[in-house]
């Protein structure tokens, strides 16, 4: 597709950029000169110092074809023990994946050293209901737990002994623990590198302002602190790109920071979020409200309605919304948090929130006197005025 549109694809690997001379060379010798560059080297798996993670059987997913790999070995080891360090959404989108497995009955183990899954989604009182229905689900989630080392016999993975003491059998443990930026290339030329990636302004131009660069090695700023942050998310990044390729067509477009609005699902339940989690907002120093509204899939009247919550919190001093979450056993009703995005763009408050409608129809919506954004609104209103 790229080809047809004029766009010369190269598989090289890039091994120097000599920004004197505007130049890029790869392994195979060939050379490109440049007026401007574009820097995606994206970021790779976090593995943790943690003792026997170079067993046979340690896992990461960050791509195809660590997902070929994970493919591959699980179809040639006899797997039946899995385990997951970390219950962040990747490890719970795969735990739920290899559960419906139907050919295999795996025992499926999740460690989370916070005291919650999802515990950058999700406050503990959303959270809760999420670890239940794992559990439901055959799940073995052991939150506020930490992993001392994994075991292994002969080269290969055996088991995880956790700091508590508890051992758990596996035969496949699965590291994901976050991410880092590939920043090697970027060093190597000289470019600026803040805490969390290379520096870039507003327009995604770095240090040198002839080289750009976006997505996940780059470091961010969260729209609501304008401090920096990872923001190593799928969004960010493609907005990066476009907001690049606009700038070097001649249009001056700023970078709005990001708000981390992320979303899973984990067999029929999704889950979606975005802005500050409660905690996250006390690590920030603010003081907050917030409301949780239980709802429906649909009118009352109608059959095969589905239950759905969702929380907003809200910055008690300037009362704008700075952050939502939505656990729903329907995917529709967790895009509203694409609406809960928005108005922490347009830097909301509750009373304006209270004022919010949706569109509305029997078979697709909450009733309209009873629309959860509202609800929540309402509440954290009537919380300020009798706080």
């Amino acid at each position: 597709m790229l080809q047809g549109m004029g766009v010369n694809v190269v598989q090289q690997e890039v091994t120097k950029v000599d920004s004197g001379n505007k130049a890029v060379h790869t392994a195979d010798g060939y050379k490109f000169n440049y007026d401007k560059l574009y820097l995606a080297t994206g970021a790779s798996s976090f593995v943790p110092p943690i003792e026997g993670n170079e067993l046979d059987g340690v896992l990461t997913l960050r791509g195809l074809t660590d997902a070929d790999r994970i493919k591959e070995f699980i179809a040639k080891k006899d797997v039946n023990n899995v385990v997951f360090i970390g219950a962040g959404f990747i490890s719970m989108e795969i735990a739920s994946l290899l559960a419906d497995n139907e050919s295999i009955n795996f025992t499926i183990s999740v460690v989370e050293l916070m005291d919650r899954p999802l515990p950058l989604m999700l406050d503990k009182d959303m959270a809760d209901s999420v670890q239940q229905y794992l559990e439901e689900k055959g799940l073995n989630i052991r939150t506020g737990e930490k992993v001392e080392k994994i075991l292994g016999e002969n080269g290969k993975v055996t088991g995880v002994q956790l700091a508590s003491g508890a051992t758990l059998k596996a035969d496949v443990v699965f590291m994901n623990v976050g991410v880092q930026p590939n920043i090697e290339l970027a060093k190597e030329i000289g470019l600026e590198i803040g805490r969390f990636g290379i520096k870039v302004n507003e327009y995604q131009e770095t240090s040198d302002p002839d080289i750009l660069a976006g997505g996940d090695c780059v470091e961010k700023f969260n729209f609501i602190t304008k401090e920096p942050t990872p923001g190593q998310l799928r969004g960010p990044a493609v907005v990066q790109g476009r907001l690049a390729a606009k700038r070097l067509a001649g249009f001056d477009i700023k970078f709005p920071g990001v708000l981390d609005a992320g979303g899973c699902k984990i067999f029929d339940m999704t889950i979606t979020a975005t802005g500050f989690t409660e905690e996250k907002a006390a690590e920030q120093g603010l003081e907050t409200v917030s409301a949780i509204v239980d709802s429906r899939s649909k009118h009352g009247m109608i059959s095969g309605t589905k239950p759905w919550k969702i929380k907003l919190v809200f910055d008690k001093k300037t009362q704008k919304v700075i952050g939502g979450q939505i656990v729903s056993h329907a995917v529709a009703p967790a895009r509203e948090i694409d609406a809960v995005t928005a108005f922490i763009l347009g830097e909301k408050t509750i009373p304006e929130l209270t004022t919010f409608t949706s569109a509305c129809n029997p078979d697709i919506s909450s009733e309209p006197s009873a629309e959860p954004i509202t609800i929540a609104a309402e509440q954290a209103l009537q919380k300020l005025k009798y706080a």
